[in-house]
């Protein structure tokens, strides 16, 4: 008689444990591709509208292009030396950064401010934070009408307020060292999409560590202080980041005031950067030296953003840091 040998103890029957990883591997082989076909829509826009384009910028700028004929003329590297012999350069690239060390800080401090008093805030809070979400929606070209009229230097509403103050009544849309100002404030106007992220990351903070603080004697200042800023640093460090490439990109305010009606004869002190590559690309229609000048503001943002991720993640609080 044929003896079968017996099993070894403890060891699986004979095909019994790779049926189930089998099909356990199909089924995730099928999720992977049908997530694959999900992002596909996702991944060709990608290359084709934000990578193709990158790439095809970068040889324009390398090129004298004729959008006429659609020629492209190599000059090698002429596009960029230019952008460091034109003095118009330095100026837009000076006010852009003026605009930025002024218009961050202050936005950033007034969507704060909002978030606070939206976030104390009890019956009602739907309401007014529509009533403040509002200036978001509004187009930019009613907010530059309704600047124009507010900032006029004879009778607009802000010099008469300041007037009635016994203040100086700036001339904001005409003197060279309150236009920018002026500009800062128009973008105050829109700072309700920081604010719904502060007011995120308030209501995100444990009342818990507002109560024992209370408890310990901590005032309102101490409270925002040591609890508060430490608690939604990284709301603040993402807005930062955030309003910091946007500044560099300020288009709107400053050309609906002073380059639309203006033109040339508007004045430098009004000149951005974003401005100046819009004229030259399709006014002048020098889309090389435009090119140029789009990747040299892509590398100072860059450098600019690398600057703040090394320095100001340092102190940004972590949960998982705890």
């Amino acid at each position: 008689m044929t003896q079968v040998a017996p099993a070894v103890a403890g060891g699986p029957p004979s095909g019994a444990g790779t049926a189930p990883p089998l099909r356990r591997r199909r089924r995730l082989d099928r999720e992977a591709i049908a997530g694959y076909l999900f992002i596909t829509p996702w991944v060709i826009g990608f290359l084709v509208f934000t990578a193709g384009a990158m790439a095809w910028s970068l040889y324009i700028s390398l090129t004298r292009y004729n959008l006429a004929t659609g020629t492209a003329t190599p000059v090698g590297l002429a596009n960029y030396r230019e952008l460091f012999e034109d003095p118009r350069v330095a100026t837009a690239l000076g006010n852009t950064l003026f605009y930025a060390v002024l218009a961050v800080p202050l936005e950033i401090a007034f969507a704060l401010f909002l978030a606070v008093l939206l976030d104390r805030v009890g019956k009602g809070a739907g309401i007014f934070r529509t009533i403040f979400y509002l200036p978001k929606m509004t187009p930019a070209v009613a907010t530059a009408a309704i600047f124009f009229l507010l900032l006029n230097g004879s009778n607009g509403a802000v010099n008469r307020f300041l007037r009635a103050l016994g203040l100086p009544a700036p001339q904001w849309l005409v003197d060279p060292d309150w236009i920018k100002p002026s500009i800062v404030l128009m973008s105050l106007w829109a700072v309700s999409g920081t604010m719904v992220i502060f007011l995120a990351a308030l209501k995100s903070v444990p009342r818990e560590l507002y109560e024992v603080a209370t408890l310990d004697g901590a005032g309102p200042w101490r409270l925002f202080r040591h609890i508060t800023v430490p608690m939604i640093s990284g709301a603040i460090f993402f807005n930062t980041i955030v309003l910091t490439i946007a500044a560099f990109q300020i288009f709107d305010q400053a050309y609906l005031l002073f380059w639309r009606d203006q033109g040339s004869t508007a004045p430098d002190a009004s000149l951005f950067y974003a401005i100046y590559l819009f004229q030259q690309a399709f006014r002048q229609f020098n889309f090389g030296f435009a090119a140029a000048m789009a990747w040299l503001l892509f590398v100072i943002v860059m450098l600019v953003t690398f600057v703040q991720m090394r320095f100001g993640n340092r102190f940004v609080y972590y949960e998982a840091d705890r």
